[in-house]
Parts: C-alpha cells; sequence; structure tokens
C-alpha cells in the first residue's frame, strides 16, 4: 500500500520522497535549494513619468534654495562698490526745479479786473530749487535693491 505525503518542505516532484511505502524507514537527506527558490529583494521600477517627477521635486528644491542664495550675495557685492551713477531726476545737482514757481522763486497771481500781485512761493520759500527726493540732496543714484531698512516719512 503506498501513501502520498505531502508536506511543504519537501518538493512533491522529487522521485524518492513524494510516494512513500508505509514500512519503508526513509533516512532524513539534505535537500539543495536552487538559487531562484531564495527570498530576493526585487529592484522598484521606476517609470518615465515617476523619474521626470522625481527630477522636477530636485530641481524645484534646488532652484528654491539657489534663488535667495544669489540675491543675497548680489547684494552683497553691491555693498562692497563705491556707487557712482548720478541721480536721474536732478542730474546729479542734488536739486530740482520747484514746480510752483518754476524756479523764479515767485508766484505771480492775477486779483481780479487785470490786476496781479506778485508774492514768494511758499513752496520753495522763494530759493526757486528744492532738495531732490530721490537721492535726498547727495547727486547720486540710490541703489534701490540695497534698501534693507524702510524710513517712515510721517
Amino acid at each position: 500500500m503506498a501513501s502520498s505525503l505531502h508536506c511543504p518542505f519537501i518538493s512533491p516532484h522529487h522521485p524518492k520522497l513524494s510516494t512513500f511505502p508505509s514500512t519503508l524507514h526513509i533516512k532524513p537527506t539534505k535537500i539543495q535549494r536552487s538559487p531562484t527558490s531564495y527570498p530576493s529583494i526585487k529592484a522598484v521600477e521606476l517609470d518615465q513619468n515617476t523619474l521626470i517627477a522625481i527630477s522636477v521635486g530636485v530641481v524645484s528644491v534646488a532652484v528654491g534654495i539657489g534663488i535667495p542664495v544669489f540675491y543675497e550675495t548680489q547684494i552683497d557685492n553691491a555693498a562692497k562698490r563705491e556707487n557712482t551713477q548720478s541721480c536721474f531726476p536732478c542730474d546729479g545737482s542734488g536739486s530740482q526745479q520747484c514746480r510752483f514757481c518754476t524756479g523764479t522763486g515767485s508766484v505771480t497771481v492775477e486779483i481780479g479786473s487785470g490786476e496781479t500781485e506778485v508774492s514768494r512761493c511758499i513752496n520753495c520759500e522763494g530759493a526757486g530749487t528744492l532738495t531732490c527726493t530721490t537721492c535726498q540732496g547727495t547727486g547720486i543714484q540710490p541703489r534701490y535693491l540695497d534698501r534693507r531698512e524702510f524710513k517712515d516719512d510721517d
């Protein structure tokens, strides 16, 4: 009488061990496993879209760090250079012509019936010029990117 032995450790395809006579005593034998039966870690398969997404993420982080660092170094380098560019609105003079009196220092007002009155300009107090508001009278164009402090004009 032949009986069939089902055991997860013994291969059912092994001719000597799959079917046993009931009276036969078997010596334990060492079973050799094939290299493909060992557990293995499979490499992660990445498709093209995943690689593009990873690349975009890495580039985004690099740009997010690189741009502020670039601007900070440019500001520091600009602070080290001497500023010699003349102010554009006042042409480097540090003062601008008064817009009320057009540089004369006096304002002519028509009172009525052809009568006129000449008075001193209240905007420039008769000087005819005002300090340039762009360069604050220095005659040198300010570096707007270097202004890290905001001054309240109130």
